[in-house]
């Protein structure tokens, strides 16, 4: 198990998951690949984990299910899990659109993926991260202030 911030992708056929795998691994370096073609040991995968974080690149048509589902299996653990997720589609329509948007998805990508879109919307995720990370840190004030909005 990683100690970064790994990227999941789940898909249910193993081709495209490799394929995106072989574009990520290319450009991230902050944590771990992991693909699943079945969503359930993806979920049971995640809840085993240590982390409650990491990112996400999800089909929104699985087999029988749709990615949402999935997404709602693991959001007690992952409670960024729907901010934390790239939705990728063969096809997409005004119903996709608006599930995202109301799940609170801001990535959407149709297939073919193109790499470039893929690591953009990569590193928008991780920046989020690695940017606050750095700040609690860094910044004796700042982390004073998060410790502060948790502590009763």
């Amino acid at each position: 198990m990683s100690n970064g911030l790994d990227i999941i992708i789940v898909d249910d056929d193993p081709a495209v998951c490799e394929s995106m795998a072989d574009i990520v691994t290319k450009f991230y370096s902050w944590g771990e690949v992991f693909v699943f073609s079945n969503d359930e040991d993806a979920a049971v995968y995640c809840m085993s984990r240590s982390s409650g974080i990491a990112i996400f690149i999800v089909d929104v048509f699985l087999k029988d299910k749709s990615g949402f589902l999935f997404l709602d299996a693991i959001s007690k653990k992952y409670q960024s899990a729907y901010e934390d997720t790239i939705m990728i589609t063969g096809y997409c329509n005004d119903d996709v659109v608006d599930m995202c948007v109301a799940a609170g998805i801001n990535h959407l990508l149709e297939k073919p993926i193109r790499p470039y879109v893929l690591q953009l919307a990569v590193r928008s995720i991780a920046s989020k991260y690695r940017i606050f990370a750095s700040r609690l840190i860094n910044d004796k004030t700042f982390l004073d202030e998060c410790t502060r909005l948790v502590e009763p």
